[in-house]
């Protein structure tokens, strides 16, 4: 029997035009700058303009992966797409995008894990291209949160942005691949934690959309422990050690919880990427949006191993090894 492995061939990012910086939120709320960049490491966020949908961020990151990739819409036949912030509540915004690519084949769908919701979707779509069921899937993170921010609560309000990042993975025979693909993965989320992180609306309780609400002394007590267990959970999986891991690509939530894992688990400070200064936490947006950013400007390269992790609402919390 073929065995198949899920290769990494092309990234793509996009950010909003507009950038808040913290300055400008500081005549929106009673903060500071130097409170922001101390607690967070954040500097600015951006956010979609008015009409500007999450579908619409989703597909030009799409396109930017595509082209990377070298392939078109003829060539896509799967499209995961994790979002907390979907243009509605249904269709799927996956299906929205694929419209909007021009892609007429194959299938396309929503999943919803938070944060955590770009590691979520490249396990799904490993495990469809593995098992020989698709060929070519886009995996998309894409959120417009400033949508769900309580703009008076200055606990919530500095730390989120909007923006999407996108992959192409492809379908390749593992004696084609080399030790290239998808090498392991760690998925895990736990219900009774969901008042750490949650909105306070929806469809079938309030009829509203709801703000973001977060207990963050606690969310980061979680983070760092829980995203170490899973991050090591992965590289045992794939018999790795994490000291030859080439980067790591972290759920950029907090420089905080980025450096407290990469010491947690003994990573050089160089090897992590970090983007959280420019655009804060863009949900499941923001790991291929720090994956986009590294490949573009040449840091990860063809043949390196990267660890890719996140921590959200649920809580939902995974990592993933990949070797690009």
């Amino acid at each position: 029997m073929t065995e198949f492995v899920s290769v990494v061939r092309g990234v793509g990012g996009y950010l909003p035009e507009r950038a808040l910086t913290n300055e400008d939120l500081a005549k929106m709320v009673d903060t500071t700058d130097e409170w922001i960049t101390a607690r967070t490491g954040i500097k600015k966020r951006h956010i979609a303009a008015e009409g500007e949908t999450t579908s619409d961020l989703g597909a030009i990151a799409a396109r930017k992966a595509m082209d990377a990739a070298g392939v078109g819409p003829e060539d896509i036949d799967l499209i995961v797409c994790a979002t907390a912030t979907p243009d509605y509540t249904f269709p799927a915004t996956a299906t929205i995008i694929q419209n909007k690519l021009g892609i007429t084949r194959g299938a396309a769908f929503d999943l919803q894990a938070v944060c955590s919701g770009f590691v979520f979707a490249v396990a799904t779509a490993d495990n469809f291209l593995a098992r020989g069921q698709f060929e070519r899937a886009l995996v998309i993170g894409a959120e417009t949160f400033s949508r769900i921010l309580d703009w008076s609560d200055r606990s919530t309000c500095v730390l989120f942005g909007d923006g999407a990042g996108a992959i192409v993975l492809e379908r390749q025979e593992k004696a084609q691949a080399g030790d290239r693909g998808v090498k392991g993965v760690h998925l895990r989320s736990d219900g009774k934690f969901r008042d750490l992180l949650y909105v306070d609306g929806g469809p079938s309780t309030t009829q509203t959309v709801g703000h973001l609400r977060m207990v963050g002394n606690q969310v980061f007590k979680h983070a760092v422990g829980k995203i170490s267990e899973s991050a090591r959970a992965a590289a045992q999986q794939a018999n790795i050690d994490i000291k030859d891991i080439d980067w790591f690509v972290p759920h950029q939530a907090n420089q905080r919880i980025l450096s407290a894992v990469a010491e947690r688990l003994g990573l050089e400070e160089h090897k992590v990427v970090s983007t959280v200064a420019e655009h804060g936490n863009t949900s499941a947006a923001s790991v291929p949006l720090a994956l986009a950013a590294a490949t573009e400007d040449g840091r990860i390269k063809r043949g390196d191993l990267v660890l890719i992790e996140a921590i959200g609402g649920g809580l939902t919390w995974g990592s993933a090894l990949i070797r690009i």
